[in-house]
């Protein structure tokens, strides 16, 4: 297996993951060099973790034949720039969510690549383990057809790429709904870690619905879920043939046959097992929905979901593997987001209309 050999350009908080990642597993990903901008903070990354970091675009691209790709880590209002300045040099691009800020200039990018550009986005979402493993179920046939999901899980887009994901919906037309409720809740940890006082803040929820002609979605979320001790994560999948509620699945092996059963984390490390700390995939029914690519490394959910991006995107970068979050999608999921925003902000009924990545979503796969 040969070891991936990837770029950076940024050198913000979502760029430590990556280099949390390769640090992690050595013997499969390698950053060849980071591109940050700001002196103090290159100099700050090549002490705390050993990796060559430069200051230009020029020095970054002069060795490309050395890169698998690179991972475009920077604020959505110029990663347009860096995607094109790349693709342009015939170097694949893995691009962090969303790849650009707004309508226009989703699809001033997509228009203005060109057609050979190799260009990924890294949604982590859908590979978490959990909820790969929900997918698959979803795909399984188990649930029959499935029509229905109620995902309270990420925001804006990332909630809806799980979304799409579980109804098997592509770029069909959408009637989108929605509204916003604040609440106050005692605040938790955030990303600066846990808090040191007792402190009650405004909660703000959205919850919107997708109308996918006969699938309906219903999309709802806090921001407090992705650090609070007291706000869980809901998921609900309905088919013609059984549900899945969380980590529970109740299906119909025939029509007077009920099988109830569970998603089941595998993990190690647990009690007296002794073969290290990390995870190996999700079970039901004695078969394996999820396994995780990047065992045995001790990762957190979300990184194994990045490590997987990156696998998948040296395969695809190669040659060797497939289109698994395309320009198109993450775009598309981008702009069924800001259509959301629109709906709950004006308290009406938005209508989807098709863009250039539906007209021509085969670019870039």
């Amino acid at each position: 297996m040969s070891i991936i050999n990837f770029g950076i350009v940024g050198g913000g908080w979502r760029a430590e993951f990556y280099i949390r990642i390769a640090k992690a597993l050595p013997e499969r990903f390698r950053i060849h060099s980071m591109l940050v901008r700001d002196e103090g903070k290159g100099q700050a990354i090549e002490k705390k973790w050993g990796i060559r970091t430069v200051r230009t675009m020029q020095e970054f691209t002069a060795e490309a034949a050395s890169l698998s790709f690179a991972v475009v880590s920077v604020p959505r209002t110029v990663a347009p720039q860096m995607i094109r300045e790349l693709a342009e040099k015939h170097i694949p691009v893995l691009a962090e969510t969303p790849p650009a800020t707004d309508l226009a200039a989703l699809t001033e990018l997509y228009l203005s690549l060109p057609r050979d550009a190799k260009v990924q986005v890294a949604e982590q979402y859908l590979f978490q383990p959990m909820h790969a493993a929900r997918i698959q179920m979803a795909r399984s046939g188990k649930l029959g057809e499935v029509t229905h999901a109620q995902v309270s899980a990420a925001h804006d887009y990332h909630g809806i790429s799980l979304i799409r994901q579980l109804l098997g919906v592509g770029f069909e037309p959408a009637a989108i709904s929605g509204q916003q409720f604040e609440s106050t809740i005692m605040q938790g940890p955030s990303r600066q870690g846990d808090p040191h006082e007792e402190r009650i803040v405004q909660s703000v929820q959205r919850i919107a619905t997708f109308r996918f002609g006969d699938k309906l979605a219903v999309y709802d979320f806090t921001g407090d879920q992705y650090f609070s001790w007291i706000r869980r994560s809901r998921m609900l999948v309905r088919g013609s043939k059984g549900e899945l509620v969380d980590c529970e699945v109740s299906y119909l092996k025939d029509y007077a046959t009920p099988v109830h059963t569970e998603l089941r984390r595998v993990d190690t490390g647990h009690h007296g097992n002794l073969e290290g700390y990390y995870h190996r995939g999700v079970m039901a029914e004695g078969e394996w929905l999820y396994q995780n690519p990047a065992a045995p490394a001790r990762l957190s959910d979300d990184e194994i979901a990045i490590a997987t991006c990156l696998l998948k995107m040296g395969d695809y970068a190669s040659g060797s593997g497939s289109s698994f979050y395309s320009l198109a999608d993450a775009s598309q999921d981008h702009y069924l987001a800001l259509l959301m925003g629109t709906a709950v902000e004006t308290g009406q009924t938005v209508h989807t209309e098709k863009q250039a990545w539906s007209e021509d979503k085969e670019r870039f796969n």
